[in-house]
Order: C-alpha cells, then structure tokens, then sequence
C-alpha cells in the first residue's frame, strides 16, 4: 500500500516577513503592514513554490540577486491588486470633459497636442473610459492631436489591457449605446473592446518609485493617479508626487481618487474645486 506525503508550504515568519515588507517598499514604494500579512504571506508562497526555491530564504537570496529581473516581476503582479472597472468614479471624467479640458485648450492652439495620463492603467478600464468620454462628451477632440498614455508596474495587467477582453461586470456601467458602439460580444459573458480604442491608448511599463521610469514623462495637461498611492507610506508618497508634479506642464491637473489628499502629501499643488470633483493644479509659473 502507499502511502501519500504531505507537502508542507514553506512558512514566513515574522522576521522573513519584516525583511520581505523593507524590501518591497526599496523597490516599489508599495507599504505592506501587518494588515497585509495574511495577503503577502500568500502570495510569497505561492511564488516560493512556483520557483521551487523551497524555504523564503533560497527564495530572498535568488530575488535579490537576480541578473535580468525576471522573478522581480512575477513578484510585482503577483502583490499588486487590479480591482476596478469602466466609468469608475465617473464624476472626474465629467470634471475633464465640463472644465479642465477648457482650461487646457484656453493655453493652446487647436492642433496643438493634449496629453493624457492614466497611471496605474491596471487592466485598461480607465484609460478607455477616459477616450470614450472624449469621443462621446467633448466636442473640440477632432481640433486637438490628443495622447492618451496609460501605465502600470504589473506587467499581467498590462497585457490584459492591450488585449482588450473584458466581463460582463467591468462594463455594466456603460451606457448600452456606449456597449453597442465600442465593443464587440464574445461569447456570455465578454466583450472586446474597439481596436481603434485600443490603438489610441499608448501602453507602458512604469515604476512610480523609479525615477527613470517618470522621467521621460513631461509636458502632461492631465493626470488620472487614483486609488494607487493608499498603498505608499508618507515618505513614498511624497516622493510620488513630486515625480508627478514634474511630469504635469505649468497649468496641468491631477485627479486622485476619492479617498486621497494630496494636500497631506505635498504642498506644490493648488487645490482647484470644480462644480463636478476636487483636483489638483500645479501653478502655471510652476
């Protein structure tokens, strides 16, 4: 008769995990605190155990000494989380569409370029919707060359969103004109959204805590950054938002999610209080 042999998961302990959290945060600026612990603990085991590392330790040593950054990765969109959907917290995109695109155009000459930035894209619902409401809702897009760039650590979601493919309960918010218009049904229970959607957004790779990575952006008139820096710790945050600042053009917005203040981050920004939203405006002699 045999006998089965149990596998045992390697454990974390808490000094594995302290030294995991420490460096985590050096690479990404992502915080994870005790509140975390059952979530990281999860997922670093399942990381150990696709890598068959055996123990955190092997695992710790590998990571940190990699040469080409490959397990970083894996790491990365394994502990990121991409909860969202399209026209989440739609009130911005009114925002955009009612007043901030006005007083963008007001500095610029038609034909002049606009340059949105959609940061984390996650798996793409954002920076879509932020294109469909300019198609749909703002009349002066065919006399402006306007960029939608989005971008995210994760390079899973990334690829999500170039494909394009999405559930039924990502797009239950759009209006079914909307859903008839710019996407295509896929069997029960998906639809791909537009090609021509698709190429209109510019796709990329970023590490808000990198410096590298955000400084080849500048010259930005708006920011979409929502829901991503709850996840820093007030240092990273900081730091964040200088990278952000720097990015905007004298003038340009920045649209946080509703849970954030970049009043307790930094003090370079004005707050702007539109009809629809509160964001942020870096001063035009800035």
């Amino acid at each position: 008769m045999k006998t089965s042999t149990l596998v045992v998961p390697p454990a974390i302990t808490d000094a594995d995990f302290q030294k995991f959290a420490e460096f985590f945060y050096r690479k990404t600026g992502i915080h994870f605190d005790e509140g975390k612990r059952y979530f990281v603990d999860r997922r670093l085991v399942e990381r150990i155990e696709a890598t068959g590392a055996g123990s955190f330790r092997s695992y710790f040593v590998a990571l940190r000494f990699e040469a080409d950054g490959r397990e970083m990765q894996q790491l990365v969109n394994a502990m990121t989380v991409n909860e969202t959907y399209f026209f989440r917290e739609a009130y911005q995109f009114d925002c955009m569409v009612n007043h901030l695109l006005d007083e963008v155009v007001a500095r610029k000459p038609p034909g002049s370029r606009i340059r949105i930035w959609s940061i984390p894209s996650s798996t793409g619902e954002e920076p879509y919707s932020i294109a469909i409401y300019l198609l749909e809702r703002w009349p002066k897009i065919d006399d402006y060359d306007v960029e939608i760039l989005s971008s995210d650590i994760d390079t899973t979601a990334l690829g999500a969103a170039q494909r394009g493919v999405y559930s039924a309960r990502s797009v239950q918010n759009l209006p079914a004109a909307y859903l008839r218009k710019y996407f295509t049904r896929q069997g029960d229970d998906a639809w791909c959204i537009s090609p021509d959607l698709v190429s209109a957004v510019d796709f990329s790779h970023v590490n808000l805590a990198e410096p590298a990575d955000t400084r080849r952006f500048r010259q930005v008139d708006i920011v979409f950054c929502r829901n991503l820096l709850i996840y820093f710790d007030d240092l990273s945050r900081r730091v964040a938002a200088e990278a952000l600042f720097d990015t905007l053009s004298p003038g340009g917005f920045i649209c946080l999610g509703h849970s954030e203040s970049m009043s307790r981050m930094s003090s370079l920004f004005t707050v702007r209080r539109f009809p629809d939203a509160m964001v942020y405006q870096k001063p035009l002699g800035a």
